[in-house]
């Protein structure tokens, strides 16, 4: 049996309490991807581009080169079913509506209300168009496991599989799509710390590994 654990959004404002949706979380349905980005076609590091061939050489032939955030994709399983069975009123009624509409509210466009409470840009506060220059979209935290990132949620796909008799759902299918925010804030700095530590300690391994297998 596949070991399941628990994982969360939160979103990191100053409203209290804040937005957070706490799931189960199977760890084998997470996607890492960490691209680069090339220079144009005749630029250092391409064909036709700078030579190298000492380690001090390769810094100028990749020149140009930009390292694109970090993205994550996650598929979780939202379902009151256990909550159904428990006689929970809040599922009786709505199921997972309230679940699904947090989601739905941590993408949307925030404007600043007085006290520095933020509200929904569609009640009014804010301009017609979305993330104007008084709105702004929601740093959310992912945890997971020993991981804390800041990000943003650039995806939020739902597939409802099961519904009441009302047409509310009670199971669904979400598959999210987050951007890690880098950069000078708490959060990346200890992840960063962290993973610094974790590849020396591979690198470490791996010539202990090499010396013992020469002896």
């Amino acid at each position: 049996m596949l070991n399941v654990t628990k994982g969360m959004l939160i979103e990191y404002a100053r409203s209290l309490p804040p937005l957070a949706l706490v799931f189960d979380f199977n760890p084998k349905t997470l996607s890492r991807t960490r691209t680069i980005q090339l220079p144009s076609s005749g630029a250092p590091g391409t064909q036709g581009g700078y030579s190298f061939a000492l380690p001090i050489d390769t810094p100028r032939v990749a020149q140009g080169v930009a390292v694109q955030p970090e993205t994550f994709s996650i598929t979780i399983l939202i379902d009151a079913t256990e909550q159904l069975n428990a006689g929970d009123p809040i599922a009786g009624q709505f199921g997972i509506e309230p679940q699904l509409d947090t989601l739905q509210t941590m993408v949307e466009p925030k404007s600043q209300a007085p006290g520095g409470v933020q509200m929904l840009a569609s009640l009014g506060l804010g301009d017609t168009s979305a993330f104007s220059r008084n709105e702004s979209a929601s740093v959310i935290l992912f945890v997971w496991g020993t991981h804390i990132l800041p990000v943003f949620l650039t995806s939020v796909q739902v597939d409802e599989t099961a519904h009441m008799p009302s047409l509310v759902p009670y199971r669904a299918t979400v598959t999210l799509s987050m951007q890690v925010i880098e950069g000078n804030n708490p959060f990346y700095q200890v992840e960063k710390v962290r993973q610094v530590a974790s590849a020396a300690m591979n690198t470490a391994q791996t010539v202990s590994a090499a010396l013992g297998g020469l002896f």
